[in-house]
């Protein structure tokens, strides 16, 4: 058999091998497997808010009444943006107490969150009828602060619906606030009748 002869019978079959092996991508790929050196535990994250309810939601932008970063110290206070996100009223599913929560829309830290208390008093900023302003205690930090919070909504209409549900978070507080104080005053006259029936034996 000739070189030539030789040359083309063995042509074919490199071509074929090499067809074979890009139909076959895995016979290419590395088999080895390494054990991973650091092993982590999945951890759950919970956000606080796994025992309460959403019953009002809307996304509005966020401004405080505070000392700037470069006014700190100084006492002189301007409004400063916290972010834009939901505000959210929340309502415990046991003690059934609402609170306000409002998180950044990207990052998810906490602009606003405190308990609605029934002396809180919306007013318009500015005679805008899309802003309200309040002052609260916050704990948007990891402490109470008194704050001065302004939210501002994309319209009236929106704005008017905050107003209304902050009203009914209020009256659900109030209420609860009234039965805790009525039944504390409940216990105390239990108690001095209670006083009242013990024979007290008088030393000679």
């Amino acid at each position: 058999m000739s070189e030539v002869e030789k040359k083309e019978e063995t042509t074919p079959k490199v071509a074929a091998e090499e067809a074979d092996a890009a139909k076959d991508p895995e016979s290419e790929e590395p088999q080895a497997y390494f054990e991973p050196v650091v092993k982590l535990d999945e951890v759950e994250v919970t956000t606080g808010e796994e025992e309460e309810e959403v019953i009002f939601k809307q996304r509005s932008k966020a401004f405080c009444y505070r000392e700037s970063l470069l006014d700190k110290g100084t006492g002189k206070k301007t409004w400063c943006e916290r972010g834009v996100g939901d505000v959210r009223f929340l309502k415990h599913k046991e003690h059934q107490k609402v609170r306000m929560l409002m998180r950044q829309e990207k990052t998810h830290k906490i602009l606003v969150n405190h308990l609605v208390e029934s002396r809180t008093e919306l007013t318009p900023n500015m005679g805008s009828d899309r802003a309200w302003v309040f002052s609260c205690y916050d704990f948007a930090e990891g402490v109470v602060e008194t704050q001065v919070f302004a939210l501002r909504f994309g319209n009236a209409e929106n704005a008017q619906k905050f107003k209304e549900a902050h009203d009914a978070a209020k009256a659900n507080n109030k209420k609860l606030e009234e039965g805790a104080d009525a039944a504390d005053t409940s216990a105390g006259d239990d108690a001095a009748k209670a006083l009242e029936s013990l024979d007290v034996e008088k030393e000679e």
